[in-house]
């Protein structure tokens, strides 16, 4: 046996949807996502599903060369979700390049994803830096850095940039740096992701042609 069928064989004897999965009824479901996204949300809190604000962040380049990342949601809006980065970071620099954007949300213990496309707008110089001020010590002190995606020689020099960066903080603590970006992706389509155990899976999309259009809905085939 090769490593490639040990690996495969191991792969098909793991367990899917192992703790059940929830009954969703799309019909019941209401007419905007963004309210059945905070009920589905609310669901996964009080589930004790871990960090579910967890979300993959897809972003792809001039050229359409896709990248990923897991971030955390900062907020949700009625324009749509939020999440901050370096301007000067990959996802950044992407998106200078090419505002569309993607997010997947999966809260396994439930059986359960979210699928996002839209555009990722920029939120401005003043809420990018109010977004910066609110964030704990620590997390201000990393994005201080603003070297997110840059080559690193060793680990030590981390290290020696964060402790100075603590510095300027201690002594300017309503310092925000200039390449910080608030970002929110504005939805025209959101996929909500059923899974059931005998692979009945519901999949219910919404879709609009722009941000001022009301919502369209219907089932996709699982």
């Amino acid at each position: 046996m090769t490593n490639d069928d040990s690996i495969r064989d191991l792969l098909r004897g793991l367990p899917v949807f192992a703790a059940g999965t929830p009954v969703f009824d799309p019909d019941a479901a209401p007419e905007d996502p963004l309210d059945l996204f905070r009920s589905w949300f609310a669901d996964a809190v009080e589930a004790g599903v871990p960090e579910p604000h967890a979300m993959v962040v897809s972003t792809a380049d001039g050229r359409g060369v896709p990248s990923a990342r897991v971030v955390i949601l900062k907020d949700l809006s009625w324009r749509g979700w939020w999440f901050a980065t370096t301007t000067t970071s990959r996802k950044g620099r992407e998106l200078e390049q090419n505002q569309g954007a993607a997010l997947t949300f999966h809260w396994k213990e439930r059986g359960r994803q979210v699928r996002v496309r839209g555009v990722a707008e920029y939120a401005g110089a003043e809420a990018s830096a109010e977004d910066f001020r609110r964030r704990p010590l620590e997390s201000r002190v990393a994005g201080l850095h603003g070297r997110q995606s840059e080559p690193l020689g060793e680990l030590g020099e981390i290290d020696r940039v964060a402790d100075a960066s603590r510095e300027h903080l201690a002594h300017d603590p309503g310092l925000a740096p200039d390449d910080w970006g608030l970002y929110v992706v504005v939805p025209y389509e959101v996929e909500f992701w059923q899974g059931d155990p005998d692979r009945r899976h519901v999949r219910l999309r919404y879709e609009r042609p722009d941000a001022d259009s009301t919502w369209n809905r219907g089932l996709l085939w699982p």
